[in-house]
């Protein structure tokens, strides 16, 4: 690392309590798409009544917010992304082949599962399964992840790649800046964060990719902020627990639940960091392994719902099977059990593979 960059990576190598709460965020989102499961074939968007969930006086909270975890994975996002570059000299040639590396197999493997399964439950049912904006623009716009840039119809396919490809666009505004960022990381990330995050709340254009860019930004303002010394966990928990009482009084007085999900998410983050920084003996160690099932968790829970969709409604059963714990449990452990074996047999050969391709290919175009 150049000596004039030196400043700008903390000696914390690993957040392994932010690894953990990747996986807990993706399994919220399981959590909140499981009355997927009770939604009949109909070519139109469907209320269910979540109350019919298992265990839902319990669960309630996930059933009806585990969306959130989304806004949370673009803060941390934000986070991670500051300390991995903004320190490193050689971001320029590393930065994209990672990212091709990272999201792109794995993605590309579920779009095409999807297509083959909406197909088929379009042939058993004359509709599609949730996510009915299924043509050949969406699918064509879904290969290099820019389905929802304020162009879609609505979401398709794997519907929750469209929280990828926002997050592709924050990816490139952060490649773009980072010779600025460097000047000053908490300043301009908090201005950056705060004023899309502002425009979206007041109701600007394309609310979805000003948010997660937004979010992504303020991501990079907290480690600012950890560059700084600003926070520590003497500091973290307090601010956390009052941004989390923050967020009930927020979402008592707006009814549309923006402005709670913004204090959520980062006293979510705050009291994460709190515990990392606090994990001196590393403890907390095995977060690090936990937390790599989440990608694979995000992108396989639709395409096992709709199989597992497809496997009920052609036996003859009745979907008020899903009502049943144990198959909340099922779905769940299988979902989550995917994650990881996605991780360790698909993910991790595909991004040496792409990897391997890139730097062979550099070899060739050298002189």
């Amino acid at each position: 690392m150049a000596a004039n960059l030196a400043h700008l990576r903390v000696t914390k190598r690993h957040f392994h309590a932010l690894d953990l709460s990747r996986l807990l965020a993706a399994i919220m989102v399981l959590f909140w798409h499981y009355q997927h499961i009770f939604v009949p074939p109909v070519p139109y968007h469907v209320n269910v009544d979540r109350a019919i969930q298992p265990w839902y006086e319990t669960l309630s909270w996930l059933y009806n917010h585990g969306h959130t975890a989304v806004q949370y994975f673009w803060a941390v996002s934000g986070f991670v992304f500051a300390h991995v570059y903004l320190a490193d000299t050689h971001y320029k040639a590393r930065f994209w082949p990672a990212r091709i590396a990272r999201l792109w197999p794995l993605h590309l493997l579920t779009l095409g599962l999807m297509a083959v399964l909406q197909g088929l439950y379009f042939a058993r049912s004359g509709t599609e399964f949730i996510y009915h904006t299924n043509d050949i623009k969406h699918f064509l716009l879904s290969i290099p992840l820019m389905q929802y840039w304020g162009w879609q119809e609505n979401q398709s396919f794997n519907g929750p790649s469209w929280s990828l490809s926002t997050e592709i666009l924050a990816y490139l505004a952060f490649f773009l800046m980072l010779p600025v960022l460097r000047r000053a990381p908490l300043v301009l990330a908090a201005i950056v964060g705060t004023v899309l995050l502002w425009v979206m709340l007041i109701g600007g254009p394309n609310k979805d990719v000003l948010s997660c860019v937004g979010y992504f930004f303020l991501g990079c303002a907290a480690y600012g902020a950890l560059l700084k010394g600003w926070l520590r966990p003497a500091s973290l928990l307090p601010l956390g627990l009052a941004l989390l009482v923050g967020t009930f009084w927020l979402k008592a007085t707006y009814r549309a639940g923006d402005a709670a999900t913004i204090a959520g998410t980062f006293a979510v983050l705050f009291l994460t960091l709190a515990a990392d920084l606090s994990d001196s003996k590393g403890r907390l160690s095995f977060g690090q392994k936990l937390g790599d099932a989440s990608y694979g968790i995000y992108l396989w829970h639709i395409p096992l719902q709709l199989a597992l969709v497809l496997l009920i409604d052609t036996t003859g059963n009745s979907r008020d099977i899903a009502r049943q714990p144990w198959f909340l449990m099922f779905y769940v452990t299988l979902a989550i059990a995917a994650g990881f074996i996605s991780h360790a047999k698909f993910e991790r050969p595909a991004q040496r593979a792409v990897f391997t391709f890139w730097t062979k290919w550099k070899a060739r175009k050298a002189p």
